[in-house]
């Protein structure tokens, strides 16, 4: 169980991990975090154990970006926001220009990584069971599948939750946010740890403005009064209005990648 959140990871595991070379168990004191008799003092200690393990994964999975000049983006939502289909359509847009990989995090199935599979790029699915997020760790054997390519683009799509990924650092570049504008515009201050981790916030399905009750300067508002230092875009997938300055901003996030790497 994660000692931060509280969800069933669903796996025990001990091996080696190939670019740190480390021998490693998951924290089983975890599995009782929330048990009755834990005293507070001590399930902090086991939420900060858990949180540090992950950033050093974290920390060999950034390495390994930067030595590669790869940009990687964690995209992050509730469950229904159109992140596959946000994914799917900027394949389509860029996959013969770029190199793509995709990470896709699910609690059961392999649907999605089907959705992304049939565009023609390589996706591999990570089933979280329990879990309501991706950790670094089963990140960091992702990419020993994967096998990215020098200077590619790879986006991992995390489960559908703004709670658990807000604290786990997967490596990346920045932490993506999208939010469907049928959902809430108070989300933002809702789910404030979330909205401040991410860089970027994309309001997706704007063709369904006209047919909503939908604020979406009050929800701008919100975001930016959480994070001000965020960027918004909106969008629609379906209809492809906006999604230039998306697809701007992805090449000019990797062209960064690629200065550093160079």
């Amino acid at each position: 169980m994660c000692g931060v959140c509280g969800c069933g990871e669903g796996h025990s595991h001990s091996h080696d991990h190939d670019h740190t070379h480390e021998h490693h168990d998951h924290d089983h004191d975890a599995e009782h975090a929330h048990a009755p008799g834990l005293s507070q003092k001590r399930m902090v200690q086991i939420e900060q154990d858990i949180l540090a393990k992950n950033n050093r994964y974290a920390a060999e999975n950034r390495r390994y970006f930067g030595e590669r000049g790869m940009l990687v983006l964690n995209l992050v939502s509730s469950p229904g926001s159109g992140k596959t289909t946000l994914l799917t359509e900027t394949i389509a847009r860029l996959k013969d220009d770029l190199d793509i990989t995709v990470i896709e995090g699910d609690q059961q199935t392999a649907r999605d990584a089907e959705r992304i599979r049939a565009t023609g790029v390589p996706a591999l699915q990570i089933n979280t069971g329990k879990g309501c997020h991706l950790d670094a760790h089963r990140v960091g054997h992702a990419l020993e599948t994967l096998q990215p390519k020098d200077h590619s683009l790879l986006f991992i799509e995390n489960v559908g939750n703004l709670v658990c990924p807000s604290s786990f650092d997967l490596g990346e570049a920045h932490k993506v946010v999208i939010l469907s504008v049928t959902e809430g515009e108070d989300k933002p201050i809702k789910y404030p740890d979330m909205f401040h981790a991410a860089d970027l916030m994309i309001l997706n399905k704007t063709d369904l403005l006209p047919y909503l009750d939908f604020d979406s300067e009050q929800c701008i508002q919100y975001a930016k009064q959480v994070n001000p230092r965020i960027k918004i875009l909106s969008l629609s997938a379906k209809t492809g209005e906006g999604m230039d300055s998306w697809l701007r901003w992805l090449k000019a996030e990797l062209e960064l990648q690629r200065i550093d790497y160079a």
